[in-house]
């Protein structure tokens, strides 16, 4: 059954096939505010994949729906994309399709605002939901509050490593943390960079702080802290925070981590600059890119974060994620917005694995060929796991999230202590 429509006004419908306005901006352009007969879209810059996989379906399984609204897409800074979500929501100019907050909660907050579709309610309507992987929807649910985001990506998480290396200094696969750490010590002895993180994002580096605590204290750790039951502040989540802390101390991160952007990190890695990479599964796309891959995707490999000596949790329980997902807005959600949904349901997840090499949400309908064996290593990780974990920020609050990331690289240089930052985060959650 067709969706309800709420906007049926069509204008500037004559250009068939994709428009990708890429326009890297902070205000919300006409490209952002719908109702011109476009599929209008707003991702962050630093997601490419995204963008690219709507571009095949454009030209390919969605054409018609392209031709009926073509797809424009206006890009932002992953950085500034909680603020712009915001300042649009109060214009009411969220467009049709974007990117879901860095925080979960500003999603649910969208969400009880109306700026968020139902899509269990969308999806069942167009016949589309045996489309979604369950799996995901229960990951969607537990951050979002509802299944109030699409799959676009579905990652595991862990430390991927280069094989070669670890072969060329001895180096066994780590199985707990003092192990990990040893390795390091190996790495950095030998003039190699043991870890490769963004510091300038800082998430890559409090993604070690939430898996220390997921692994040492349990997987209900967090939500403990989000319960009021625990807090940031107690000794055993310090621990987390100074074991990462100590990392950097010992100069583990390399030089200047506080500066090192996303590109950056992924290049010290994919260049055989350093040892390991602790990154979700949506790199598997930079490991195929024959171009900026200079170690080859034959020398990588992925190991979940090892056990902590004692901890109640073990290296069986995954970080997984949604990756940064996008939602769609409800208030201009209309015919040409639900045959777009329909048909991104139906082809997304066999178009992304096979243009970009990424696992998705969505099921692969149509077979993909020569599937590379990072990807069917994923496959068969995500298969052989039972039970998942979130990361550090999910169950924080905007505020908190930004103070986690912002505060990482002062924490692995110095500049403030594991029981400050601990503290200062803990202060916004409360």
């Amino acid at each position: 059954m067709m969706a309800r429509s709420r906007r049926t006004a069509r204008t500037s419908a004559g250009v068939a096939g994709l428009s990708m306005a890429l326009i890297a901006a902070c205000g919300g352009g006409d490209g952002a505010t719908g109702g011109s007969g476009e599929f209008d879209v707003l991702i962050h810059v630093e997601n490419t994949d995204v963008p690219a996989v709507l571009e095949t379906l454009a030209g390919g399984a969605c054409a018609a729906e392209s031709e009926a609204a073509p797809v424009t897409v206006e890009t932002v800074p992953q950085t500034n994309l909680d603020q712009q979500l915001q300042l649009l929501a109060g214009q009411d100019g969220l467009p049709v399709l974007y990117a879901a907050g860095n925080a979960p909660a500003l999603t649910q907050t969208l969400a009880e605002s109306g700026h968020v579709l139902d899509f269990e309610q969308a999806l069942s309507e167009l016949d589309a939901i045996e489309h979604i992987q369950p799996a995901a929807v229960s990951t969607i649910e537990a951050l979002y509050g509802g299944f109030n985001a699409l799959p676009l990506e579905y990652n595991i998480e862990g430390i991927w490593y280069n094989t070669a290396l670890f072969d060329e200094h001895g180096v066994s696969v780590p199985a707990t943390w003092d192990d990990l750490v040893a390795a390091a010590k190996t790495f950095a002895e030998a003039g190699v960079v043991p870890f490769s993180a963004s510091g300038d994002q800082g998430w890559p580096i409090t993604r070690l702080i939430g898996n220390y605590i997921f692994r040492s204290i349990g997987p209900d750790a967090l939500q403990r802290v989000a319960d009021g039951e625990a807090e940031l502040t107690d000794p055993e989540y310090v621990e987390a925070a100074q074991a990462v802390a100590d990392l950097g101390e010992a100069g583990y991160f390399g030089r200047g981590v506080g500066s090192i952007d996303m590109d950056t990190s992924t290049n010290e890695f994919l260049n055989g600059n350093a040892a390991m990479y602790y990154m979700g599964s949506w790199a598997l796309s930079d490991f195929a890119d024959e171009e900026r891959n200079a170690i080859g995707a034959e020398n990588i490999a992925f190991m979940p974060f090892p056990d902590v000596a004692g901890g109640a949790g073990h290296s069986g329980q995954l970080a997984a994620n949604v990756g940064l997902p996008l939602t769609m807005n409800d208030r201009k959600y209309d015919d040409d917005a639900s045959a777009w949904l329909s048909c991104i349901a139906e082809n997304y997840g066999s178009t992304a694995l096979e243009e970009r090499s990424r696992i998705s949400g969505f099921a692969v309908n149509t077979p993909v060929d020569d599937v590379p064996p990072l990807a069917q290593q994923v496959q068969e990780q995500i298969e052989a796991t039972d039970e998942t974990v979130l990361w550090f920020e999910a169950l924080f609050s905007t505020e908190a999230t930004i103070t986690s990331q912002t505060n990482a690289a002062p924490l692995v240089t110095g500049s403030i202590s594991a029981e400050e930052f601990m503290r200062l985060v803990q202060d916004d959650l409360d």
